[in-house]
């Protein structure tokens, strides 16, 4: 993934990878020796237009290393396919994943592209044929198709809502499976006010249910869920460096309150790990 994916405002994310892996994350780079936590996510994880992620927010509080593995725009799948970051993760002493959306996931009625997962390429022949009366060739974002399918017909989308949420739960399940000590999932949910406020196709992360979390929680160590209010969102909003053609794009993340929250919920867990007990 390109540094112009992520954009080129005033914060230096000191962009760096591991290994092989062809995709950006967030520096500094960290040596991925003796005991260290591995975070991966997508965007939120990653931290863009915030100063400070929460896995940064951990590393200060905890003293333990925690290795920023978010990446922009990636769904579970660039994960799946990339080995430098399952090593990682299967080196480390604990791993975190964050909850992503179902709709950046390649299923059976679309494919999106293997490392910049909000990037639709093509449809296959069974969506065409639900969807008979859409060129897909008007779209680019993932997001922008699910909201032209939904919108044009919901009885016809469920198809595609139900396929692109057990495409999620396989997945998440593959990639679970590939790890010698269960992780830990960090689930970003936003309360009932705050999805009911989100623009169409709906919250983040898109298509992600209490029943989807309920079936993959036993393959897992904890699940971590922040409860995500307006109010939340709000704390800190002014502290994010944002580029002037970033406004819209920023509007959609989360800022430093949510960030704090998800440190504050996560220590007890790192702080363990570390051999101490500390506050967020």
């Amino acid at each position: 993934m390109r540094c112009d994916s992520i954009g080129r405002g005033r914060l230096d994310y000191d962009l760096c990878s591991y290994g092989i892996s062809r995709l950006s994350f967030r520096g500094p780079r960290r040596a991925l020796t003796g005991r260290y936590a591995a975070f991966v996510g997508g965007t939120e994880t990653f931290g863009k237009f915030v100063r400070t992620p929460f896995p940064a927010l951990l590393e200060r509080g905890t003293e333990m290393t925690c290795v920023n593995f978010g990446c922009v725009n990636a769904g579970i799948g660039a994960f799946l396919q990339d080995t430098a970051v399952t090593a990682a993760c299967y080196d480390s002493a604990l791993t975190v994943i964050e909850v992503l959306g179902a709709h950046n996931v390649s299923n059976r009625l679309y494919q999106v592209h293997p490392r910049r997962n909000d990037r639709f390429l093509q449809p296959t022949p069974r969506l065409r044929e639900v969807f008979d009366d859409i060129d897909f060739a008007d779209f680019t974002f993932t997001r922008h198709m699910i909201a032209a399918l939904a919108a044009r017909s919901q009885e016809r989308f469920a198809i595609v809502r139900d396929e692109i949420q057990l495409a999620w739960l396989r997945r998440m399940e593959t990639f679970i499976a590939e790890l010698p000590v269960p992780p830990v999932l960090l689930w970003l949910r936003p309360d009932a006010a705050l999805a009911a406020a989100a623009p169409a196709p709906g919250p983040d992360p898109l298509f992600v249910t209490d029943e989807m979390m309920a079936q993959i929680a036993p393959k897992v160590a904890q699940v971590v869920r922040v409860d995500v209010s307006a109010q939340m969102r709000a704390l800190g909003r002014a502290a994010m460096v944002v580029g002037p053609a970033e406004a819209a794009a920023a509007e959609g993340l989360h800022g430093p309150g949510v960030h704090a929250a998800a440190a504050k919920a996560l220590t007890p867990l790192v702080s363990a790990l570390a051999g101490g007990a500390c506050a967020a």
